[in-house]
């Protein structure tokens, strides 16, 4: 019952980091280009920086591991890490594979 538990905890951490990436990019592109957002994502994907996109996105992660760890909920800090991880792993590939 407690495997399960701390599972669940680790799953809400992973889409609260999800969610809180997702925003984060999405404010990036609305607020700092002078394009609309659809012209911007355009950009972005011509010139290859969906990595560097990605990883400003993910600045967001910081501030929710942090109000996690606040609250002691450590199992969905670490859920917040996993995703962090898999961000890293995402921009790894998308850097080495970027033509």
């Amino acid at each position: 019952m407690k495997s399960l538990n701390i599972k669940k905890e680790l799953l809400i951490g992973f889409l609260v980091a999800l969610v809180a990436t997702t925003f984060g990019c999405f404010v990036f592109v609305e607020f700092f280009s002078s394009f609309n957002f659809y012209k911007s994502l355009e950009l972005i994907q011509e010139g290859n920086l969906e990595a560097r996109v990605l990883v400003l996105g993910a600045i967001a992660n910081f501030f929710v591991f942090f109000i996690f760890l606040k609250k002691k909920q450590i199992y969905r800090a670490r859920g917040v890490l996993l995703e962090t991880f898999l961000v890293a792993i995402i921009v790894f590939f998308l850097t080495l594979f970027s033509f």
